[in-house]
Formats: structure tokens, sequence, C-alpha cells
């Protein structure tokens, strides 16, 4: 009889029986202040550094580390890759600016104050998004998993698998760590999970698809990616890739 309720409870209930019994809770959002963001960038991950915010761009022959005027959206220093390079997220942890690639298997690490290069690693994976957890770097590379690696080494530490109610969420993109949680934006979705770094359970769902219906050309390119949190102010932006603005947003919980 137990066994038999057990189940019917399973089916009549999804996720209830979740290993970490957390059910997700649903989010939106407020918009606090808009500023304005460069149109051409093919954002693929923000930074924010004691008021300093750092943007990394994407595509073959675009593809750039910058250093970004949050008031006006200006570029105030920037570096340019090869054509053969394809950028991607960006973190900023023990004064170095580290940057992902996408299919060139390469991380690099920059000067916060100078961009000089510091070093470049190899890396056995793609490389989707990036954040720090004050110790670990965290990568994702769009599956369902995010790798804890050792900011000196690049050597893997652990890993999680992201789950949503036993299902796993793939996709993982651009990477931020807000009070004890990483955000992650699911690629060509609207959404970004809050994701409990030690068991990789989502804790909830923020739907941003209110600010992507804001855009004039709402092209499938044009997808939310860009997460940055100023832990001093307890501020939290988003934007995306080839948005005009950047957004400065309060979480809410949904109705």
């Amino acid at each position: 009889m137990f066994l038999f309720s057990g189940i019917l409870l399973s089916l009549l209930l999804p996720g209830f029986l979740h290993a970490s019994g957390i059910i997700p809770r649903n989010f939106s959002s407020v918009i606090i202040n808009t500023y304005p963001h460069d149109a051409e960038a093919f954002t693929q991950g923000l930074a924010w550094d004691r008021g300093n915010v750092f943007e990394g761009t994407g595509l073959y022959g675009r593809s750039s580390l910058r250093q970004v005027n949050l008031e006006t959206g200006g570029v105030e220093l920037q570096i340019n890759y090869g054509k053969k390079i394809f950028a991607e997220g960006v973190t900023v942890f023990q004064n170095k600016i580290y940057q992902l690639t996408w299919k060139n298997k390469l991380v690099f690490a920059f000067d916060k104050h100078t961009f000089s290069h510091i070093k470049t690693w190899p890396f056995p994976r793609e490389g989707w998004g990036i954040t720090h957890d004050n110790r670990n770097l965290v990568v994702s590379d769009g599956s369902a998993t995010l790798y804890f690696l050792d900011p000196d080494s690049m050597s893997e530490r652990r890993r999680i698998t992201v789950h949503d109610q036993s299902n796993h969420v793939r996709n993982l993109n651009e990477l931020e760590y807000v009070k004890g949680l990483i955000y992650a934006n699911i690629w060509k979705s609207d959404r970004i999970a809050m994701i409990d770094p030690e068991s990789g359970s989502v804790h909830g769902w923020l739907d941003l698809s209110s600010l992507r219906d804001r855009l004039k050309k709402n092209t499938e390119e044009k997808v939310l990616n860009g997460i940055m949190y100023a832990p001093e102010q307890d501020r939290l932006f988003v934007t995306g890739k080839l948005w005009p603005a950047l957004y400065e947003i309060r979480v809410i919980e949904a109705d």
C-alpha cells in the first residue's frame, strides 16, 4: 500500500518527490532603470566590478572584451580578437578578467585595469558562460552541466547537473552568481534559472519575456543574454544580444 501510494503521489504531483525537495518558484521583474547599450554588440557576458562594467561580445570578426560606461553605454576600453576567435562570457575574479571562447577551446585572462594579457589556458569543451563563487570559476558549455574550476590551473574541482523537478535543464548559457545562487540564461529562452550551486536544483524561474517584447525588431537572433549583479548596492542588470538597452530590474514574485 505504501509503495502504491508513493507511485500515485508522484503521478499526481510531478516534482513533489524531486530529490532536493524543491519546487521552483516563479518570478517576474520590474524595471528600475534603463541604460543605453550598443545595439551592434553581440553580448555574450556581463560582469560588474566595483562600479566598472565589463562586457564580452561574440561572432567571428566581431568578438571583443570591453569596459563600458553604465550611464552612457560608451566603450571606455576595448580589445578586439582576430577573425578566428568567437568570444563568449566574462567574469572578474582576483583582479583578472576571465573570458571564454566558444569553439576555440581557450580561456583568456587579462588584467582588469589595463586589459593586458596575462595567460591563456586550453579548455576541453565549448565555452558559453562563466562566473565565480568567490572560490571557483563556474563555467557552462551549453549542456545541463556546470563545471567548477580552479582559477589558476583551470582544472576541474567538481561539477553539477542542473535539474528542474527531475528534468535536466539544458542550454545553460551566460552565468552570474547572485546571493548564493547561480543565475543562468537559457539559450533562446526568455527565462533565467536560479540554481543551487551544491545540488544543481533550480530554486526559481525568472521570466523576462516582457523585456524582450520591448524590442522594436524582435528577431530570433536578439536573445536574452547578459546578467550582471552589483553586490554593493544589491542591483541586478540584464540585456541581450544586439539589444539597444541594458535594464536594471527588481525581481518580484509572479502572480
